[in-house]
């Protein structure tokens, strides 16, 4: 037995009044381990219907979305991951404004949220990274059961990273300069310890020779005084 459940769905939207490539909107439907044959996608103008089982999880999901104004689904574009199936969908009508809501009806809905890592504000759409859709697939037209001819993706959507602000590590000895002079380096370690240990051998060395010349002055008059007495 299999439980039945709403899927969650993001969405976020772009638009354009004289570009159709760029007046579409972005849709998510996350259900995991849904495979591809596992799945159906009705989609029309006006609206779609989801359902699809995932064995591993014993769930079957299903929803119905009425759009806010219709959508041309023969040049709608859908992708398949092991997590969620993506879909752009076309705007019907070329349009400056975006769209006040996904949804005919003004209601919110537990399900449905805004997809903020795709949302572009509509007055900041020109300076947006334009995203890759190369692994989608073409929707194939209204109506359509288990998307024929749907390409595959990997689990980032089609989504292309490397347009994403990147850059290499900073080089932090850049425009510094080199000091050649070595006049003011310090001594090196152990030159200290050799000089200290040179002077302490003069020192112990010198009273030495004082020890000496005592005892030449001693022999000295020893022989003074024996030549006195011989005399």
């Amino acid at each position: 037995m299999t439980d039945v459940a709403t899927p969650e769905v993001l969405w976020a939207q772009r638009s354009s009044g004289t570009d159709p490539e760029a007046n579409f909107i972005y849709l998510t439907i996350n259900v995991p381990d849904v495979p591809k044959g596992q799945f159906e996608l009705d989609l029309q103008p006006s609206g779609l219907s989801f359902k699809g089982t995932s064995n591993t999880l014993k769930r079957t999901y299903q929803v119905k979305l009425d759009f806010y104004a219709d959508i041309d689904p023969a040049a709608s574009r859908v992708n398949h991951s092991e997590r969620d199936v993506e879909l752009k969908l076309r705007k019907k009508d070329l349009n400056e404004e975006y769209w006040p809501r996904l949804l005919k009806e003004a209601k919110k809905l537990h399900f449905l949220k805004t997809d903020f890592d795709k949302w572009v504000d509509e007055d900041e759409q020109n300076e947006a990274t334009e995203d890759d859709f190369s692994n989608f697939g073409g929707a194939g037209g209204p109506g359509m059961a288990g998307l024929p001819g749907m390409g595959g993706g990997g689990d980032f959507g089609g989504i292309d990273f490397s347009k994403l602000g990147g850059g290499g590590a900073p080089d932090f000895g850049a425009g510094e300069e080199e000091d050649s002079d070595d006049d003011d380096l310090p001594a090196l370690e152990g030159e200290e310890e050799e000089a200290a240990a040179a002077a302490a051998v003069g020192t112990e060395d010198a009273p030495e020779a004082v020890p000496a010349a005592a005892e030449g002055e001693k022999a000295e008059e020893a022989k003074d005084a024996k030549e006195t007495a011989s005399a």
